[in-house]
């Protein structure tokens, strides 16, 4: 029978260790066999080992938040930052010893932070004689061991990614990372380790590092036609075996995917995003997964393997290195070969220990270097504009996206077949804490709008297809029935949606009416003051993320590309705010659209 998913990933989720089968009989040990012969049995050789992992580090080696330049704070009193996992890996392997622990991540590195950022686009990596990452600097000096390929390692290129390879004293691994010519593994996809108990034979531990597949769709600028990425659960039924035949003990999975069994693509890949628990529920062979992608934190979750019966335990540490899991793993040897006994996972909390000085001495001049870089002032703004209140009105703030996306492209176009079409532009609001203040403007204030490294394209799409986007972008509202009280904390996200799948669209004018069912909600669509036709054309300016796929949206990624640049929208809004001098919102504002029950405006 096909597999049920959701019904898998609800029963997975409470699980136990292992299943019972009916009617079994446990076969007798080795040792109650020796003592049935009057044998006085030898004691057990016994070992146990500890894996640490991290995943979803983003860049983050500090506890700081360049976007507010201030110590990183939080609602829930967390830290961040390499250097705090440091001091805990350096704990454990003080306790447990360092010859018996490995250290490993999940993938999702080398983008993330300005930090990030400055290293990938303002002092380049790539540079002849560039510098040498900050993240491969703090990885290499903390002792990683092995880390899986995220999907934002592709974010800048295949280049910076080789370089930043180049880099790091440990392998980058991607088992369905793949040659799109020859098929064949494009980075390598396990690591194995021999450990050297005292006293008893070697364990061999492997870990296979596997990537998301929703890459491809992503970042399909730099890697279409160069590199290819199938399935988790199909890349890992093809390398678990093999490592057990090279004689692994232990097999560890660092897979960047979630444990969900859920897709934000839709059916436009036919491979799960995150799928980490359904890689554990269906290939045999596999003893713990560290998880990654989903940057969620769950302590220990354990699956029934379908075909052997046998518990598979996950764990997924928070992102932004706030979390350190641990996998605790204790073995035994019998009949010449070891057996993994018991896996428990945990994890720990950065906030509890201080920055390793160590990390601080080493990178304390990038961090200065980048602290600086977003404290320039570019502008200067008349009035102070926020992201408090955008994901339920129209507010300026995102309004300053649209405009700047809108000028690019129109810039691009000019002299093309398309100069005379008319330009629309769609931006999300990504966060709901940021403010660009009256006064000064620096680069940090305009990356805080911004927090993410996409860049921009120009699709064709029609007055049809730009109604059922904008349908399918109003089920971010909660169906909210006239007359009913509001509570804007309640009124959006509608299914999970998070904030970044939800998309002003600049240039028209139309109502989104929330007492609506979806798929009816938006009334009135209006452009150049008259009721869209179906049939016009339009130049969408979009992010990549969305033109490639990114939340599913319809139409846009099958939509024709007329252009696209791999300069960071961030970077155009700087530009913009820099040419102009002054920023005011009179330039860039404009009310677009506004949520209705039954007509009447909600606010």
């Amino acid at each position: 029978m096909p597999l049920n998913r959701r019904k898998f990933l609800k029963k997975s989720a409470v699980t136990g260790a292992g299943v019972a089968l009916a009617g079994a009989v446990a076969a007798p040990s080795a040792e109650a066999a020796e003592a049935a012969k009057g044998k006085r049995p030898k004691p057990a050789k016994r070992y146990s080992l500890t894996v640490m992992g991290t995943t979803d580090l983003h860049g983050n080696i500090f506890n700081w938040d360049y976007f507010k330049d201030a110590e990183y704070t939080d609602a829930k009193g967390n830290a961040k930052g390499l250097a705090r996992v440091a001091t805990l890996v350096d704990r454990i392997r003080k306790e447990r010893g360092r010859g018996n622990t490995l250290l490993i991540d999940a993938g999702d590195t080398i983008q993330g932070t300005p930090l990030t950022y400055y290293y990938a686009k303002v002092d380049p990596i790539t540079a002849p004689g560039g510098p040498v990452h900050p993240m491969a600097q703090a990885m290499n000096a903390i002792g990683y061991d092995a880390v899986a390929l995220g999907n934002h390692e592709f974010n800048y290129g295949i280049e910076t990614l080789r370089k930043f390879e180049e880099q790091c004293d440990f392998p980058l691994l991607g088992a369905n990372a793949l040659d799109a010519k020859t098929l064949r593994p494009a980075f390598p996809p396990y690591f194995m380790k021999t450990f050297r108990p005292k006293g008893a034979p070697p364990v061999k531990v492997a870990v296979l590092g596997l990537t998301n597949p929703g890459i491809a769709i992503w970042d399909k600028a730099y890697v279409q036609g160069r590199m290819t990425f199938p399935g988790l659960e199909e890349q890992a039924a093809k390398w678990v075996p093999k490592l057990r035949s090279m004689g692994a003990d232990v097999v560890i999975v660092s897979a960047h995917s979630g444990s969900s069994g859920t897709s934000s693509y839709g059916d436009q890949l036919p491979y799960v995003e995150n799928s980490a628990a359904l890689v554990a529920q269906q290939v045999p062979g596999i003893d713990a997964i560290l998880v990654g992608h989903a940057h969620t934190e769950i302590a220990e979750l354990k699956v029934t393997n379908e075909k052997t019966g046998k518990t598979v335990v996950l764990s997924e540490p928070l992102c932004f290195a706030q979390r350190l899991s641990l996998f605790d793993i204790d073995l035994t040897f019998s009949r010449g070969r070891w057996s993994v006994e018991s896996v428990a996972a945990s994890v720990l909390d950065s906030k509890t220990v201080p920055d390793d000085p160590r990390i601080t001495k080493l990178l304390k001049d990038e961090h200065a270097l980048v602290v600086e870089y977003v404290n320039q002032v570019v502008g200067t703004a008349t009035a102070t504009l926020t992201t408090v209140d955008a994901r339920y009105k129209d507010a300026p703030i995102i309004d300053l996206i649209t405009k700047v996306q809108e000028d690019v492209v129109k810039a691009a176009l000019v002299g093309s077949e398309y100069a005379e079409l008319p330009v629309i532009s769609q931006a999300s609001p990504f966060s709901r804490t940021s403010e660009i203040p009256a006064g000064e403007v620096t680069i940090r204030d305009l990356s805080s709008l911004y927090v993410y490294d996409n860049t921009l394209v120009a699709k064709l799409m029609t007055g049809a297809q730009v109604r059922a986007y904008l349908e399918y972008s109003a089920e971010y509202f909660v169906q909210t029935a006239a007359g009913a009280p509001v509570d804007v904390e309640k009124l959006t996200n509608a299914n999970g949606r998070p904030d970044y799948n939800y998309d002003y669209v600049s240039g028209l004018s139309y109502d989104i009416d929330i007492a609506q069912p979806v798929g009816s909600r938006i009334k009135n669509l209006t452009f150049g003051g008259a009721a869209l036709d179906d049939a016009q054309k339009f130049v969408f300016a979009v992010n990549n993320y969305r033109a490639n796929g990114g939340g599913a949206f319809p139409h846009v990624a099958s939509a024709p590309e007329l252009w696209s640049e791999s300069t960071e929208i961030r970077t155009r809004i700087a530009e913009w705010v820099t040419a102009k001098g002054v920023l005011d919102p009179k330039d860039f504002s404009s009310v677009d659209w506004k949520l209705t029950r039954d007509g009447t405006p909600v606010f």
